[in-house]
């Protein structure tokens, strides 16, 4: 079945609707394929966050549609209440402030 970029395009925008935490990755929680994306596993682990996660490397496009979607070109890319938190970066010093716990738990 041949997917086209507009089902890709509801698919994050469903991803991001419908969990409360959404990561956007590269690889799955249980086995990240590049660093930043296994940082932001571990701090939200750390931190005890029920999350979704996609991985963006099956198709190309998937990383495409959710840059355009957010504005933000690099991954992962976190999600609380369908609101770009941010990258590795972003994350890793809201998590160094406290804030990010904050954020989560009002989630």
């Amino acid at each position: 079945m041949i997917v086209t970029e507009d089902q890709i395009r509801d698919e994050v925008a469903g991803a991001i609707k419908e969990h409360r935490v959404m990561l956007f990755m590269q690889g799955v929680p249980e086995a990240p394929r590049c660093g930043f994306s296994m940082q932001v596993v571990q701090i939200l682990d750390a931190l005890g966050t029920e999350y979704a996660a996609m991985d963006i490397l099956p198709d190309p496009r998937i990383r495409q549609v959710l840059s355009a979607q957010s504005g933000w070109p690099t991954i992962p890319q976190l999600f609380v209440n369908g609101e770009l938190v941010g990258g590795c970066d972003i994350v890793t010093e809201l998590y160094e402030d406290g804030k990010l716990k904050e954020l989560v738990a009002a989630a």
